[in-house]
């Protein structure tokens, strides 16, 4: 049995839900995410979990939903980057930790960057990936113009071309199943409220200010945000050490994730991990179910297909629920098209 994330919940002040889930043992480690985020779905792709897996070895390790996706509460505030400050205070206070490690993924990376200024002796490291100093750097007026508009015309169009971009490199159960990730996680009001707030968001003035021992990591051709971004992140903030790592994928739990995360580890003050290792397989009869299961049948129609009692199918679904660590049918969904690539 693979134990799934302690889950718990947070509120703001104005009581909007913040979902989060800790995993692992040892200091604290709080993740920003980067960019839309459900933390069932994601501990369900396999590429990822293997990546949060790799964090917590050593670590406590804190992930949570901004307001708006996933699992918490929506909002009707616009000021992102504001509001994350509150979220990420929310959080550490239910977590019981005033001084925490830092690692903050694309456009968690500002994010963390002007948390770490502005509470500077709640942070002991502060790892920065895949980010930046300017939002409007990232890409030119018109892309960001194309993308914004494509989100509000096209979700489903737009989730699948931002996949593209965030990872070009990987396989087609990767790609099929972070588009509707992406889809699930928010709605395309969001996605353009957050992808809005990239682009606007300027950390120039709370670089100077941080006091954490900071390691920034950018992949060398990056699709998503250009390696100049996060060289100006690493000469703007004291003492901080760059690694450049080779590769064109933005998404962390993508790619090349073994080095990315031992650049990450070493940032952290950890040791390397051995190779990480693939989740439990299933038996035959159990990855029938969970193609059946990634179809959306019930489990009387597993049942009929399969020619078992419904009892049965019951069962076989509830042994990959816990094989697997889940805690719903959607993550096996999720697990099954991730893992089994059409052809």
């Amino acid at each position: 049995m693979r134990p799934s994330p302690t889950r718990g919940t947070a509120r703001l002040d104005d009581g909007t839900a913040i979902a989060y889930a800790v995993t692992g043992h040892g200091p604290t480690v709080v993740h920003v995410p980067g960019w839309v985020s459900h933390l069932d779905l994601g501990w369900a792709v396999p590429a990822e979990r293997r990546f949060y897996e790799g964090l917590a070895t050593g670590r406590t390790l804190v992930r949570y939903d901004r307001p708006g996706c996933g699992l918490s509460g929506g909002t009707d505030r616009t000021d992102v980057a504001e509001l994350e400050l509150e979220v990420l205070a929310a959080v550490a206070e239910e977590v019981g930790t005033d001084r925490f490690d830092l690692v903050g993924a694309s456009f968690g990376a500002p994010l963390a960057v002007r948390w770490a200024a502005r509470h500077p002796s709640s942070v002991g490291r502060l790892v920065l990936y895949g980010g930046w100093v300017h939002g409007d750097r990232v890409a030119s007026p018109t892309v960001r113009q194309h993308v914004l508009g494509l989100v509000d015309s096209h979700w489903g169009l737009a989730s699948d071309v931002l996949t593209d971009i965030f990872a070009p490199e990987a396989d087609a159960g990767f790609r099929a199943v972070f588009a509707r990730y992406q889809r699930d996680s928010a709605s395309a009001a969001m996605a353009h409220q957050l992808l809005a707030a990239c682009y606007a968001i300027d950390v120039s003035e709370d670089l100077g200010r941080i006091m954490a021992r900071t390691t920034v990591i950018h992949r060398q051709d990056d699709r998503a945000v250009p390696l100049s971004e996060g060289q100006r992140l690493a000469a703007g903030i004291a003492g901080a050490t760059l690694t450049v790592l080779p590769g064109r994928t933005h998404l962390p739990f993508a790619g090349d994730t073994q080095s990315l995360l031992g650049a990450i580890r070493t940032g952290l003050g950890l040791p390397a991990l051995d190779p990480l290792v693939a989740a439990p397989a299933l038996t035959p009869r159990q990855t029938q179910v969970a193609q059946l299961v990634s179809r959306g049948w019930s489990n009387r129609q597993i049942a009929e297909e399969l020619v078992i009692s419904e009892r049965s199918a019951e069962s076989h679904v509830e042994r990959i629920r816990t094989r697997l660590g889940f805690r719903s049918r959607s993550q096996v969904a999720a697990w099954y098209v991730a893992s089994n690539p059409p052809s």
